[in-house]
């Protein structure tokens, strides 16, 4: 919704942006995040994400998606260790030398469901079908179910010319990341979303955060905190006016205009009246 209204917006000002086409590589938009400066984006606004973001330093998409695949009750506490494979201040361990492969793109750390299957597939000769039971079973916890994969897991293993105790290793290694494992497909749209408005936030603030505003005219906290933002951008705020202001918020090159729609008690028929009026017979002496 916010995407959309912030497009609606620069249409109006003969800006036509094609969202599904902009470059997932920008540099600007990656500076823009590693600042943890994140008001308003979606999925990254909250406090720890913008503690997580700012130590990741994010310079590609894949990032993002292992970011919100990972800023989860559980993954969580590998967000460190990703941050500091990342910018080289560890090394990845990659469980075994099969998996290097599967596991470089996170540094060795096994985020998606889709890597469990691959490690299945990989390692133990699973079928595609056969990867899906076992991410099925691990994320169960059902014992019964899981002690049969594992020993299909371990009996393909070893059919592949690798060691049963190392096997049995890699197992262990996979099965408590399978239990909390995100899909990949699933982060990757949200990232996507994250994305795009970071990207509106980089080059079309005003638009962005006022159109971001004009969808939260009821939540005052909310508004608070993107007036600070505003004040940190130096974008400058109009008060609220009858001769100015419309019901949302309004933008303009540095200077964000009140929206009267946000202002408690007065309803949205008021406020359509005094615009036609004004629009009539001009503004109010």
């Amino acid at each position: 919704t916010v995407i959309d209204k912030t497009l609606k917006r620069l249409k109006l000002k003969k800006i036509e942006l094609n969202i599904s086409k902009i470059n997932l590589e920008d540099d600007e938009v990656y500076k823009l995040l590693s600042t943890g400066e994140t008001t308003g984006l979606f999925q990254l606004e909250s406090t720890g994400m913008r503690e997580s973001i700012k130590q990741m330093k994010p310079n590609r998409f894949d990032d993002i998606i292992a970011l919100v695949a990972l800023y989860r009750p559980g993954p969580m506490s590998n967000i460190p260790i990703y941050n500091d494979c990342k910018n080289g201040l560890k090394k990845p361990d990659f469980i075994h030398p099969t998996l290097k492969k599967i596991l470089e793109p996170t540094y060795g750390i096994i985020i998606y469901q889709e890597q469990v299957m691959q490690i299945a597939q990989i390692l133990a000769g699973f079928t595609a079908a056969e990867a899906d039971i076992l991410r099925r079973a691990m994320g169960k916890k059902k014992k019964a179910e899981l002690d049969k994969q594992k020993e299909r897991f371990i009996s393909g293993a070893v059919k592949n010319g690798i060691q049963k105790d190392v096997a049995n290793f890699v197992f262990t290694k996979i099965e408590p990341f399978a239990q909390y494992g995100f899909n990949k497909s699933h982060a990757a749209a949200y990232a996507l979303i994250a994305y795009q408005t970071a990207y509106l936030k980089t080059y079309y603030k005003e638009d962005f955060i006022a159109a971001t505003m004009s969808t939260e005219l009821t939540n005052t906290s909310k508004l608070r905190e993107f007036v600070e933002e505003l004040k940190r951008l130096k974008v400058e705020i109009i008060r609220p006016s009858i001769n100015k202001s419309f019901a949302e918020f309004k933008s303009e090159k540095n200077k964000i205009y009140y929206g009267l729609g946000a202002i408690k008690n007065v309803g949205a028929e008021a406020i359509s009246n005094i615009i036609s009026e004004r629009e009539k017979n001009g503004v109010f002496n």
